[in-house]
């Protein structure tokens, strides 16, 4: 096994690329091989935070710390808490907003738009480490204990000594693993966009405040969040089987009347405001169902094969860990792969595969656990009290 093992990361979403950057800054070669035909192929989603001790510490190892600062939001670090019935019971925006010193604008959680931290991940990157429209079929293993990457529409890759699943909930690099398959979480979504709040509808820009702003109760959630671009994202939650979002009768490419519907049957008795989230948020309608791998989830070890983020530990993002996860589960190894390449008679690659797989077991299961436990607060009937009983006593309140 050389030093420099042929490296193949599968998936560019934050986990691929900051493992990426991280190779790259050590001058360990790689490729990415993304599904998508461009970074712009499709929408990145909204907002997201990223921790102290989680994605902020893999931007520092992969040296992007000032990049991070300049496109990271921590004013949108706020939270505005709302009983289903309407009563605020935290606002961060008003009386319970807390006074942060200049120089600790990024020791909490401060935003990012998954667009921008996307960007900043791609810019520094050679412009031939990342092939994109490059949908993987099936990783093949072959001689000498290489593997090769086959590609829809015929394209193979050979001579990976080290295949790297980054990609995602149905990653086809998890079947060489096992044959575990996400399962329905039991919590079903229409996500709702308004765009250019500020100017087209103040009343809601207003509402929702400066960062996100969240409902829970039983059985149901409604949560909001700002994106850089002016927009706000809203999320109408409920906890139904699996079939619901197509068996419940109401017509999604209906936008219009789908919100009314929605609200009216699912909704009606929530506060004004929230209803007016959902019913003003005209801009976009996506129904979703939400996936998760089972808590505790855990493979064989298999030489020069392992996975990150969600095609590790699939969570729903009831506990707004999931990239966090997945950006630390890339320092690690990052960190054993450079460890190796700088010392490679001390272990071999396949120690070195299954010492990160070891590790990523427990911490996985960890934030696994949390997020269950908080979807399953979330979705119970003192659920935004639930939640303000914790920012107090954070907050010393």
């Amino acid at each position: 096994m050389s030093a420099l093992p042929k490296i193949a990361i599968i998936g560019a979403g934050p986990s691929g690329l900051t493992l990426a950057n991280i190779l790259q800054r050590h001058q360990i070669p790689f490729t990415v091989y993304e599904s998508d035909a461009s970074p712009h192929a499709r929408n990145q989603g909204g907002s997201l935070d990223l921790h102290p001790d989680g994605g902020q510490l893999a931007i520092r190892e992969a040296g992007l710390w000032d990049a991070f600062t300049a496109h990271a939001r921590p004013e949108s670090d706020v939270l505005k808490v709302v009983k289903n019935d309407g009563e605020v019971l935290w606002d961060g925006n008003g009386p319970d907003a807390r006074a942060v010193p200049e120089a600790e604008r990024f020791a909490h959680r401060p935003e990012i738009d998954r667009q921008a931290l996307m960007q900043l991940l791609l810019e520094p990157l050679a412009p031939a480490a990342v092939r994109w429209g490059r949908k993987l079929q099936e990783v093949v293993p072959a001689a000498g204990g290489t593997y090769e990457l086959h590609f829809v529409g015929g394209v193979v890759e050979t001579g990976f000594e080290l295949v790297v699943g980054a990609d995602g909930a149905w990653s086809r690099v998890r079947q060489l693993l096992t044959d575990a398959k996400p399962h329905y979480s039991g919590i079903s979504i229409v996500e709702l966009w308004a765009l250019n709040a500020d100017e087209k509808n103040p009343w809601l820009s207003q509402y929702v405040g400066k960062g996100s702003c969240f409902s829970f109760g039983e059985g149901r959630t409604i949560q909001a969040q700002r994106v850089g671009d002016g927009s706000i994202r809203t999320y109408a939650c409920l906890r139904k089987p699996e079939s619901f979002l197509k068996d419940c009768g109401i017509d999604w490419t209906k936008p219009e009347t789908a919100r009314k519907e929605y609200v009216e049957r699912y909704f009606d008795d929530c506060g004004e405001g929230l209803k007016r989230m959902i019913l003003e948020s005209e801009d976009e309608l996506i129904p979703r169902t939400l996936y998760m791998l089972p808590v505790g989830f855990r493979w064989e070890s298999r030489p020069g094969v392992t996975l990150l983020g969600d095609a590790a530990h699939l969570m729903t993002p009831f506990a707004g860990v999931g990239v966090n996860v997945a950006m630390t589960d890339s320092l690690d190894l990052g960190r054993s792969i450079v460890g190796y390449t700088e010392t490679p008679h001390e272990k071999s690659l396949v120690d070195v595969v299954k010492d990160y797989d070891l590790r990523l077991f427990p911490h996985g299961e960890r934030f696994a656990q949390k997020t269950m436990n908080n979807m399953n607060k979330h979705f119970s009937a003192t659920g935004s009290e639930e939640l303000v009983r914790r920012l107090r006593a954070a907050h010393g309140k």
